[in-house]
């Protein structure tokens, strides 16, 4: 056992793991892996955004296969105990797994970096092989390759965990890149000691090999092969059982299942199978909170910089997102890998890659509540964005004379809003007219749980601003028309008893004590004016 080969970490983590009341079990991904172990010399990256389960999986794999620990106790009472071949597999491979998010204690080089790798793996392959002629000054692929030749043609599995760390690095130079490229070249490319090379990063890693260093690998991106899919992020049913365990362990349960809903899904596999950000969801249930947990778990400079790189062209669809609307995109993944992002369409596409947009059936968006919390703080601070933060100012000004039933400013702000976002939208139909208003009410994000299309009374009604901080506030009910008033509107509020909303359920008292403001919106095309009008519910 050393530092990378037949390590005891990765048990010792994934058994931790095991150990979460919210713990879910993907190990019938082995049985997918089986195979190709068998087959030998197979090559597989899987990519995902931050936070979507890829160092948890790879633990999970290094404490199955190596032998570094008998793990049968862990792994019996999990699904992949039930297939055939499973003791077959159990704890029988010579399992070398390195994590490459590790820096040398005091060096700021890349020539630091690496040699600490070699290393510390020529010394493991030292001690577990003594009677092979290995030396300290050889390539680790030189002594992997003497060990084959020598000790009964050995054959590893590699585990390589966030392949592209050093990519994000300061101190990593495009030449440093290249010579890294290299090194997994040298060390897996056509040699006969690779069983599997299993390998895990953010970024895809095809555009990055100039030539035909790293073809070998079959890359599976959430947005490009089905295949593994289901076994990063969590699936609408693992999300449903993870809810009955939580109903089950809380003592006081603040979290309802469509929260979950609306904060963390969004993504969605090649597939087609929906997606939930993992790492929220559990940090959710086990803190009984919702809140924005993926956000705050490390730095967002990339999306300041993707943007700020090209303000002209993505502003505008910024603006759309932030407003809820999908935006036709051509997205491709190796655009994250430059940081030389020229066109609007390859600074979405290295959005997507990042996980901070999803994309369907050719639009991108933002995929949930979560990130629409931090796109929309984004817009309202970054004076970079020119006219979109500009409109997110005027959001303030606008719940102001919404409370206050000042019609009279509102309409200058939707006029404001309208003429300023003229060359995005037709603003002929209600559902660009939603965009819009959206867009104005962005500021109250911070107060109220905006819902739009949310199931009211009879049918359903354009926008409902539940307070989120004070019970006492005024609730809101917003219905937009287009080519009709804002009368109207009102009275179809009334007549499809969309208040129901606020009152709480036969015999219980309503959670929200403030005053109810009817909202109607009326726009008509011909004129390009806007009419508000705000009652107070009796």
């Amino acid at each position: 056992m050393g530092i990378y080969l037949n390590n005891t970490t990765a048990y010792s983590l994934y058994q931790s793991e095991t150990r979460n009341p919210y713990f879910v079990d993907k190990t019938e991904i082995l049985t997918e892996l089986f195979p190709l172990i068998e087959q030998g010399n197979r090559y597989i990256c899987i990519t995902r955004p931050r936070r979507f389960g890829k160092t948890v999986m790879a633990n999970m794999l290094g404490a199955f296969l190596g032998k570094g620990h008998a793990s049968g106790d862990l792994f019996e009472k999990l699904a992949v105990s039930r297939h055939e071949d499973y003791r077959k597999h159990l704890n029988r491979h010579d399992v070398i797994d390195i994590s490459f998010n590790e820096l040398p204690r005091r060096g700021k080089t890349y020539a630091e970096y690496i040699e600490r790798i070699e290393n510390k793996l020529i010394r493991d392959l030292k001690q577990a092989y003594p009677d092979c002629q290995i030396q300290d000054e050889d390539a680790v692929w030189d002594a992997l390759t003497e060990i084959y030749e020598t000790a009964g043609h050995t054959k590893f599995i590699f585990i390589l965990d966030e392949w592209d760390f050093i990519f994000h690095r300061d101190f990593v130079s495009e030449e440093d890149k290249r010579e890294f490229i290299s090194f997994l070249s040298n060390l897996l490319k056509d040699k006969p000691y690779v069983s599997l090379a299993y390998m895990t990063g953010i970024l895809p890693i095809a555009k990055y090999s100039s030539g035909s260093e790293l073809n070998m690998f079959l890359e599976y991106s959430m947005a490009s092969q089905p295949q593994f899919g289901d076994y990063f992020g969590f699936t609408e049913a693992e999300v449903d059982r993870l809810y009955e365990r939580y109903i089950r362990l809380a003592v006081n349960p603040g979290i309802s299942r469509e929260e979950l809903r609306v904060w963390y899904d969004g993504y969605h596999t090649r597939s087609g199978e929906r997606m939930y950000n993992p790492r929220s969801v559990v940090a959710a249930l086990c803190n009984n909170q919702i809140g924005s947990y993926w956000t705050s778990s490390g730095p967002y400079d990339e999306i300041f910089y993707y943007i700020e790189k090209n303000v002209d062209d993505v502003r505008d669809v910024l603006a759309l997102m932030v407003a809820g609307e999908a935006v036709p995109a051509k997205v491709e993944e190796y655009a994250a890998t430059s940081m030389n992002l020229d066109t609007k369409d390859e600074i979405l596409s290295a959005m997507v890659v990042y996980g901070f947009l999803s994309c369907e059936d050719g639009k991108v968006s933002i995929p949930n509540k979560e990130l629409m919390n931090q796109f929309g703080r984004m817009v309202q601070k970054e004076n970079s964005l020119g006219y979109v933060y500009r409109l997110a100012r005027e959001s303030d000004r606008m719940l102001a004379a919404t409370l206050a039933g000042n019609t009279e400013i509102m309409e200058e702000i939707l006029s404001y809003v309208h003429d300023t976002e003229t060359p995005l939208l037709n603003y002929n139909q209600e559902a660009e007219l939603s965009a819009i208003v959206n867009l104005a009410y962005l500021s109250a994000r911070d107060q109220y749980d905006i819902q739009r299309e949310d199931k009211a009374g009879i049918g359903y009604v354009d926008f409902i601003f539940y307070p989120k901080i004070n019970n006492r506030a005024d609730g809101i009910i917003l219905e937009l028309k287009v080519d009709d008033t804002p009368e109207h509107a009102i009275q179809q509020i009334i007549d499809r008893k969309y208040a129901l909303r606020f009152k709480g359920k036969l015999g219980e008292t309503s959670l929200y004590t403030g005053r109810l403001l009817l909202v109607g919106i009326g726009y008509e095309k011909g004129t390009k004016v806007h009419r508000c009008k705000v009652k107070v519910m009796k």
